[in-house]
């Protein structure tokens, strides 16, 4: 069990043997110059580096350090890539948003299945309000081997896109919504009360967890 002591952090570069995959740096909360020496000790190791909720500023001080550090600004994460593992061409993961303003959220699941070695695809926009744009998809919806469904409001795509897939749907809630959607709660409560089978829930607008445990679910045999 190796981690590194930085004072103001402990790194853990032992987690890619015991879970699979590395360290994920969450920004919110920390100084751009404590996330980017974060970013810099991680990225003395083999593996890809990935920080989540960061801003300009966290990149600013990344990119000094580590110049071949990318930006995602709509999923506000920092991507170090450096494994270029092949994705299996015949599993993939769907990721679908119920509305454009749930595309942020649902990119930062995408991009971090993507890092881990997975093929993603991705349909936005298909919502209850408009549920012909849902059918519309529902080739590909049925090819996927995990589904990640971000919807706001009401919370209710994940329930329909369970009722018609026998393949795991991870329900993504975001904080899309007017006064009484409470930031996303009204989604999530929606969500984990849903009546369709094969729905697991995330925490509202956690797309790296959505993304991770979706990442794990395809690489399953």
């Amino acid at each position: 069990m190796q981690f590194d002591d930085m004072g103001f952090a402990k790194v853990d570069t032992d987690r890619p043997q015991r879970c699979g995959a590395p360290e994920a740096v969450f920004c919110e909360g920390k100084t751009p110059a404590q996330v980017a020496s974060i970013v810099e000790k991680l990225n003395e190791g083999p593996y890809s580096v990935l920080a989540t909720r960061a801003d300009e500023a966290a990149y600013t001080a990344v990119k000094e350090k580590v110049p071949e550090a990318v930006y995602h600004q709509d999923a506000r994460l920092i991507i170090v890539r450096k494994n270029t593992a092949v994705p299996d061409p015949d599993r993939f993961i769907l990721v679908m948003t119920a509305g454009t303003t749930d595309i942020p959220v649902a990119e930062e699941a995408a991009l971090t299945a993507e890092l881990m070695g997975n093929r993603v695809e991705r349909v936005f926009d298909v919502g209850v309000a408009g549920i012909h744009r849902l059918f519309a998809q529902i080739d590909i919806i049925r090819q996927a081997n995990v589904i990640i469904v971000a919807a706001g409001m009401e919370g209710a795509l994940p329930s329909v896109v369970g009722g018609l897939v026998n393949k795991p749907v991870i329900a993504l809630p975001t904080s899309v919504g007017y006064g009484a959607s409470f930031k996303g709660l009204a989604a999530l409560l929606g969500m984990l009360n849903s009546c369709a089978a094969g729905i697991a829930v995330v925490n509202i607008d956690n797309g790296f967890g959505a993304g991770r445990l979706a990442g794990m679910i395809n690489a399953m045999r």
